[in-house]
């Protein structure tokens, strides 16, 4: 019993924890992986690292028997690495007390945005929140990492750390819009198969959401309700003993990330992340006392939930083998390269043309060009010191997307250990810096005539939002030119002009064009133009999963015909726009580790090919970037790439000159 609790919350005791990576494994050591008492390093997950139908009994009779001492009735969300939901159960105790309510502050403060809408538990909103809470937990987590949703929370706000004021936003500002239903690159439905899955609510920053492991490499997560509120935590200069972040930590028991990895053993600038509030003195009972699942027998129910469970616990995929959707690349050697792939195993996305030759005849992207741009940024990831990640001087694990100058995928290729969201985000930003350097982008966002519709908590009508309001925006802070002159615009200028507070967290200067008001509006639900873009499809398929239409939302999370931004846009750096000498032809995405190193890869990735090429394809000219505007007399940045990036080099300045 001693042991177990050791292992449980991380002392070190090697012997005792088998290297800390989970313990109710079937599997033993094979060719292919680590040993099973050594840590893993983005190398382990095998055709035998899946959750078990077994091993998610075991997750909800943990939390179950949590929750009965906490007298809490939970909700509790399974999933694999993936995102496919493996079992919701909804304890007897909830009730129409239970409705789970969306809101920074309690009562609301802000009511744009999702601000303040209440999704009742009679049609499922708390099973809604679980699943995002599991989803996220799953998806921010490698070998390499272990985060939660309290993580989350402290990278998503306007301060980093939150409550610590006049700093800069979250590294991750604006990450909580992706993985969205509505986009055309995520997979929807009920049956067990190849992701990454949706999440009905994007990512979540409400404490509650863990990673679950097995031999030291991420198999899924676990995601808890109990309290009603899809919230966040506003300060964290302090801790919190959360009674959804309790029952979801319980329910790790044997599952629990490797202490090496988690959280709070990785540092950005400076400041130490946040893997839970809550620890072993903060549960009322050893979570290795819960009875088998079999003996919950009135304790609650299986949820089907539509379009993401049957009702029934069932196994997960096993990552990087065909059936999770991810694969490794055979025609990329000597990359350790992964691809996604199709139910019948086929690329989804090998490089291609542009889609867009009508309008660009030669200039547009050859088939080729996309293959070195895929290669080249693989290459200077693996050779880039990932800042995320464990042990110290491992390489950087991401995704890389390249789209057209109209917002089609052209190829994607991700890293062997890379984190699931940042397949959705690198692509999201590629489409953004697309959109904000074309010469046609204030047409295009005018031309979405479609208000967003804002809902009351009831969910009735409320006010509406028009997005060309955004562009008028834009051209009174930038100048009558903004969006229509081609200034070329990466990830990081963009989300310059989408914060609260411009300069980026200094209290009391005005907002970006991009957001929302700090005064009444703001908030991680209210975001501005991010959250206009996809706030009807996102209210659109709650209706569907609910029951309240028939009708799911497309593949298109834009109110707009043309899908150059289907699965939304990203507001944190890591994306460049590509170039054949001063035209525009599209843009590469990173996303996966620290959003320097997101930064450098793309845009170094972008040089590297371009000289491969012998000059082909190039980075913005620099005439023309976006950091020779200073909007209030501030100049927006375009890049910023990390000191010494290299493994075993002492390389400085990378990006500088190119």
């Amino acid at each position: 019993m001693i042991r177990r609790l050791i292992c449980l919350f991380g002392i070190t005791l090697v012997t005792a924890c088998g290297g800390g990576g989970g313990g109710s494994s079937t599997a033993g050591s094979s060719p292919d992986r680590a040993p099973d008492n050594a840590p893993c390093e983005g190398q382990c997950a095998s055709a035998t690292s899946f959750l078990e139908q077994a091993d998610v009994r075991r997750v909800l009779a943990q939390a179950v028997h949590q929750a009965d001492a906490l007298g809490a009735a939970a909700t509790i969300a399974v999933v694999d690495r993936v995102g496919n939901v493996l079992a919701v159960y909804r304890m007897a105790g909830v009730n129409a007390d239970n409705d789970v309510e969306l809101a920074t502050d309690f009562p609301v403060q802000v009511t744009t945005g999702l601000e303040g809408v209440v999704l009742p538990v009679a049609v499922g909103g708390d099973a809604l929140a679980a699943i995002a809470k599991a989803i996220t937990g799953a998806y921010l987590s490698s070998e390499g990492n272990a985060f939660t949703t309290r993580t989350a929370n402290q990278i998503v706000q306007e301060h980093f750390n939150p409550g610590e004021r006049n700093q800069p936003g979250g590294p991750l500002f604006g990450v909580q819009f992706s993985q969205l239903a509505c986009s055309d690159f995520t997979v929807g439905g009920v049956d067990i198969g190849v992701g990454p899955r949706r999440s009905p609510l994007g990512l979540a920053a409400d404490p509650g959401g863990f990673p679950l492991y097995k031999d030291g490499t991420p198999v899924g997560g676990v995601g808890v309700i109990a309290d009603g509120r899809y919230s966040i935590d506003k300060s964290l200069l302090d801790s919190d003993v959360d009674v959804d972040e309790q029952i979801a930590l319980a329910a790790t028991f044997g599952f629990i990330a490797p202490p090496d990895r988690r959280a709070e053993r990785i540092t950005v600038e400076g400041k130490v992340f946040r893997f839970s509030d809550v620890d072993l003195g903060d549960l009322p009972v050893d979570p290795a006392q819960a009875p088998d699942f079999a003996a919950l027998a009135g304790a609650g129910e299986l949820l089907a939930v539509r379009g993401y469970s049957t009702g029934q616990v069932r196994r997960g995929t096993a990552f990087g083998q065909p059936e999770s959707g991810v694969r490794p690349a055979t025609d990329f050697p000597g990359l350790d390269a992964f691809v996604f792939v199709d139910g019948g195993n086929n690329n989804r996305y090998p490089p291609r043309a542009g889609t867009d030759g009508a309008e660009l005849g030669e200039a547009a992207f050859s088939a080729e060009e996309v293959r070195q741009l895929l290669t080249s940024a693989i290459g200077v990831a693996n050779r880039a010191r990932a800042q995320i990640r464990r042990p110290v001087g491992t390489p950087a694990r991401v995704t890389v997307s390249i789209v057209d100058s109209r917002g089609a995928i052209l190829g994607m290729l991700r890293t062997r250990d890379g984190p699931m969201f940042g397949a959705d985000v690198s692509l999201q930003k590629a489409r953004t810096a697309v959109l904000f350097s074309s010469p046609d982008a204030a047409d295009f966002l005018r031309g979405i005539s479609t208000p967003t519709q804002y809902l009351n908590p009831d969910l009735s009508p409320a006010a509406t939002v028009n997005i060309g309001d955004y562009v008028d925006a834009a051209q009174l802070f930038i100048g009558p030119q903004a969006l229509t002159d081609g200034t070329a615009f990466s990830d990081r200028a963009g989300g310059n002009l989408s914060r609260p507070f411009y300069p980026d967290g200094i209290i009391g200067n005005p907002s970006g064009p991009f957001s929302k008001s700090y005064d009444g509006e703001w908030s991680v639900f209210s975001t501005g133009l991010q959250l206009d873009l996809s706030f009807n499809n996102i209210i659109a398929h709650i209706a569907f999963v609910a029951g309240l239409s028939d009708t799911d939302v497309g593949a298109n999370c834009a109110q707009s015909a043309q899908p150059r931004v289907a699965n939304g846009i990203q507001i944190f750096p890591g994306s460049v726009p590509v170039y054949r000498g001063s035209t525009i032809i599209g843009g590469i995405g990173v996303s996966g580790d620290g959003i320097e190193q997101d930064d450098m890869i793309s845009f170094l990735g972008l040089h590297e090919a371009g000289e491969a090429l012998g000059g082909a394809i190039n980075n913005a000219p620099a005439e023309i970037r976006a950091d020779q505007l200073t909007p209030g007399g501030v100049r927006l940045r375009y890049i910023q790439c990390p000191q010494t990036p290299f493994i075993n080099s002492d390389a400085q300045f990378v990006c500088a000159g190119k």
